[in-house]
């Protein structure tokens, strides 16, 4: 099963490294900074599952980190769950409104962060919680590796997996060939953007099966999408 990659925005370093210990030992990928320019920054790089972000950091502020990142299409549907030790209603109010999905004030329980954190990841990304992901008449069973189409089950590659299970966490989202690399392949991959084509084909030739739809639509000068079925 995937590693979830978690983004730690906390400037706090006891607090940081605490939670850095509990999520690496639940499994999670964990990058961390207590610098909001760092964080958008590594956003950008590597887009996460989900970001913990605090509201009172260096540099930009959580606020305006969490305004900016969900003016960007890489990373506006990325869960974030804000930390701050402002209690007032007024503050969890406009740090929701910004777009945060969860809020938690100081001081809190780690373990309580932690099931928050897995709740909004079943909620949103099922696949990271080892649950199956059904979109239109596709389903994926991430812990079996299984993939199946109106009750067949469907031969595909390892790479035609990756980029199946990518497309049905974020069914209707166009893809540039780009952002397809980078979450398939991984950053800094050498692949030329051209090989996503081949594999697009590959995908399509895996779960064609009689009087179904193709549900990979191709976006002209833009990229891909999955519509579903």
């Amino acid at each position: 099963m995937t590693r979830p990659k978690l983004l730690l925005v906390e400037d706090d370093t006891a607090l940081a490294e605490l939670l850095e210990f509990r999520f690496r030992n639940e499994g999670y990928q964990v990058r961390m900074t207590g610098d909001g320019d760092d964080a958008l920054v590594l956003a950008a790089e590597d887009v996460p599952d989900l970001i913990i972000l605090d509201w009172m950091i260096e540099g930009t502020s959580g606020i305006e980190v969490c305004r900016r990142l969900r003016r960007d299409k890489a990373t506006a549907n990325v869960p974030i769950i804000m930390l701050t030790a402002r209690g007032a209603e007024d503050d969890r109010i406009r740090g929701l409104d910004t777009g945060a999905d969860d809020y938690m004030t100081k001081p809190f329980s780690p373990r309580e962060l932690q099931a928050r954190v897995a709740a909004v990841l079943r909620r949103l990304r099922p696949a990271l919680a080892g649950e199956t992901v059904v979109v239109g008449d596709l389903s994926l069973d991430p812990v079996a590796h299984r993939v199946e189409r109106r009750g067949t089950k469907l031969a595909l590659g390892p790479t035609e997996y990756r980029l199946l299970q990518f497309f049905m966490e974020h069914p209707g989202r166009v893809f540039s060939r780009g952002q397809l690399l980078d979450a398939v392949w991984g950053t800094g991959s050498e692949i030329e953007e051209r090989t996503v084509d081949v594999h697009i084909r590959r995908l399509r030739k895996a779960i064609e099966i009689a009087d179904a739809i193709d549900p990979i639509r191709t976006v002209r000068s833009a990229g891909y999408s999955f519509e579903g079925a």
